[in-house]
């Protein structure tokens, strides 16, 4: 009977220790019983708006209550402008059964919804110009799937007037896109719909690869008065060289976004990066909190652009700035930053 009684006590001890095992280990309990989340984020590529937006994801979060080294674990890659690299990044995150996915870029967007359809990882997505054309939401802006986020379109009514108020002669706005990227057909689209309402025509120059884009750029500046900026992804990577090219001809580019100004486009009706990353962790940790899945929150955009202006990039091309636009520059800068 005793035996008995010791195996049967033995037992229950024995299974209080392993429940105890189980129940301290979780990765999903913090120390003082908080629960932690894992977040991978996949970057396509490194520039100043990319990284702003990368920011303000975690600003956002952080502002929920979810702050890394406190209750969040954040796992950043960065895909270096390389589509099949995306898709290796999101395939390791899926494995490592993180959280949620945070996409930055259109490519990073669609890699991460393909490798994660079929789990039940959450991805959110931030500058996405188009997440219609990219496959991500329906027509109705509602989602394909898991997956949710924010928009970048560009404010293009907005930037067409602006520059025709800066550039009362000018006719020809010079493009530069990249073929497969989604969000610059998209938006070189609505720029060639809207142009002629404010007197121009658009010229489009379209490279497959950053190494096209410096010759492309001497042919485009042979026929243009101005250039118009997107936010395609390996264009802005070479803006540096674009702009070298354009200042030596005199002529002025316009930017998409105020990093694009800081480094020496002459102005931009944009968007602020940090801010709309913000607004996409705002999203991220209502998912994460279990208030709203994914699956059931449309996209969201930035609904007011601003104006930035760079006085320094203006004086040097001669350029006056016109008095209405200088008193509502959200920002204005007078250096060009390196």
């Amino acid at each position: 009977m005793k035996k008995r009684v010791l195996a049967v006590v033995l037992g229950v001890v024995m299974t209080m220790s392993l429940a105890a095992c189980g129940g301290s280990k979780s990765e999903d309990t913090a120390s003082d019983g908080e629960k932690t989340y894992t977040i991978g984020i996949s970057q396509f590529a490194e520039h100043g708006s990319l990284d702003n937006c990368r920011e303000g994801f975690l600003e956002g979060l952080k502002e929920e209550g979810i702050e890394e080294g406190r209750n969040l674990k954040v796992d950043v890659k960065n895909a270096a402008a390389d589509q099949g690299t995306t898709k290796q990044i999101s395939d390791g995150f899926v494995s490592d059964k993180v959280d949620l996915i945070c996409a930055i870029a259109t490519p990073s967007a669609q890699a991460a919804y393909n490798s994660a359809m079929n789990s039940d990882i959450p991805v959110v997505y931030t500058a996405v110009t188009d997440p219609i054309a990219a496959k991500l939401a329906n027509e109705d802006g509602t989602p394909v799937g898991n997956v949710t986020g924010t928009s970048d379109e560009l404010p293009i009514k907005a930037q067409l007037e602006m520059i025709r108020e800066m550039l009362p002669d000018a006719t020809k706005i010079g493009i530069m896109y990249t073929t497969s990227e989604v969000n610059s057909v998209s938006a070189l689209e609505k720029y060639k719909d809207l142009a002629g309402d404010y007197g121009f025509t658009i010229v489009e120059k379209g490279v497959t690869q950053t190494a096209d884009i410096s010759l492309a750029t001497d042919e485009l500046l042979d026929e243009v008065d101005c250039i118009s900026n997107l936010t395609d992804n390996p264009v802005v990577n070479s803006l540096a060289t674009i702009l070298d090219k354009a200042n030596e001809k005199n002529i002025p580019v316009f930017g998409s976004e105020i990093e694009q100004v800081k480094i020496g486009c002459v102005a931009a009706e944009g968007l602020d990066y940090i801010a709309l990353g913000k607004q996409t962790g705002k999203m991220a940790a209502q998912i994460l909190k279990g208030e709203k899945k994914a699956s059931e929150m449309n996209f969201e955009t930035i609904t007011e652009p601003g104006f930035y202006v760079n006085t320094a990039v203006a004086e040097n091309l001669g350029i006056t700035v016109p008095q209405d636009l200088a008193d509502n520059a959200v920002e204005s800068f007078d250096s060009i930053s390196k």
